[in-house]
């Protein structure tokens, strides 16, 4: 399990069984990515909004209008079949593997529409990103080992010093008291 900036990313290994339709390979793919729903009985339609984003990220490059590109939270839960309100919930993970990026836009009637789409003009361009997030989150990860490793080391040799310290007080301390036996004078310290 993966965690990026607090939120769970779980990652899962499930192949393609053969001659996959698009359908199965998209539902394998947000599997893959742990962008499906995570509640028993949730909506298995959760990849045709990936799908539906591809689709509209072609037609924005090929009519070279990026605002066709968009789609609305609304529009989303609706190839979902689920809510609004669920759509933001599950957007949170998409926009934390950056698989998606909000955006919007202006209208002719000056109104603001604001929506996601695809984080690259392609699924390869935009699985590339969520692809450097999570390579970038584990090299960070990398870097803490290292650390660790390097603490780990240095307090166990503080911690070896300190024991060597404590022994040789330890055996100052007798050969100082074995002097005293004899009744010559008590050394102060």
């Amino acid at each position: 399990m993966i965690v990026i900036a607090k939120q769970k990313i779980i990652l899962t290994n499930i192949e393609p069984e053969l001659n996959a339709s698009s359908d199965d390979l998209a539902k394998i793919i947000i599997q893959r990515l742990g962008l499906m729903p995570r509640k028993e009985n949730s909506t298995d339609k959760m990849h045709q909004v990936l799908i539906e984003l591809y689709e509209r990220a072609k037609i924005a490059n090929r009519e070279k209008q990026p605002t066709k590109a968009v789609m609305t939270v609304e529009e989303m839960g609706m190839y979902a079949g689920i809510t609004r309100q669920t759509m933001y919930e599950y957007l949170k993970r998409w926009l934390g593997v950056d698989m998606v990026v909000k955006t919007s836009y202006i209208l002719s009637d000056n109104t603001v529409v604001i929506g996601y789409k695809l984080n690259g003009p392609t699924l390869e361009h935009a699985f590339e990103r969520a692809r450097t997030k999570v390579h970038d989150h584990l090299n960070k990860t990398h870097s803490f080992i290292l650390e660790l490793q390097k603490i780990v080391k240095n307090e166990k040799i503080s911690q070896k010093m300190t024991q060597n310290m404590q022994q040789q007080v330890k055996s100052e301390n007798v050969v100082e008291d074995k002097t005293d036996i004899g009744g010559e004078g008590k050394n102060i310290k």
